[in-house]
């Protein structure tokens, strides 16, 4: 008959402390884990909220000049040096009436 303080039952061979290490791991690096997927989220708020992070490029101004506009699209991939000549061909062309 034990009596000690720690007889609980749980002393079978002193095995029972490495499922609860296993535990302490899985829990410790399932919430750093989490934290790190949290941060480095794309659309995370903090990045969406930050002035001049914005995923899309501004639109140009209204005002701008056509060339000027075809140039910018041009450098941003959104037209082809093709297509960008025979739209600027087309602007230099006077306008039928």
């Amino acid at each position: 008959m034990h009596n000690g303080y720690w007889d609980n039952g749980m002393d079978g061979g002193g095995w029972w402390w490495i499922p609860m290490m296993l535990m302490m791991i899985a829990f410790w690096g399932g919430l750093i884990w989490l934290a790190v997927g949290l941060i480095r989220r794309p659309n995370h708020t903090l990045h969406s909220a930050a002035p001049g992070l914005t995923a899309t490029p501004p639109a140009p101004s209204p005002r701008m000049p056509a060339p000027e506009i075809m140039a910018e699209r041009l450098a941003r991939g959104e037209i082809e040096p093709d297509d960008y000549r025979q739209r600027l061909d087309a602007l230099s062309q006077p306008v039928a009436t």
